[in-house]
């Protein structure tokens, strides 16, 4: 699962908006729309905000593994 997939699925999960994530980060819904699309790589600065506001691992982010880990 590439990692554009990974933030629809786990922003659905949370039953969150794109324009929620947008505010978290501090960027536009336009913008956030991009990444999550895929047509953008993500900042590794922004997957870091994202990883801690999840409280999941940038691995499981990334879409590299299928079982989130918490970072507490």
């Amino acid at each position: 699962m590439q990692y554009a997939s990974r933030l629809r699925q786990i922003r659905e999960a949370r039953k969150l908006t794109q324009a929620d994530i947008a505010k978290v980060l501090g960027t536009s819904y336009q913008y956030y729309c991009i990444y999550e699309s895929g047509r953008r790589d993500m900042p590794f600065s922004r997957a870091i905000e994202l990883a801690r506001f999840y409280n999941v691992s940038l691995d499981y982010l990334a879409g590299l593994i299928d079982t989130p880990r918490k970072l507490d």
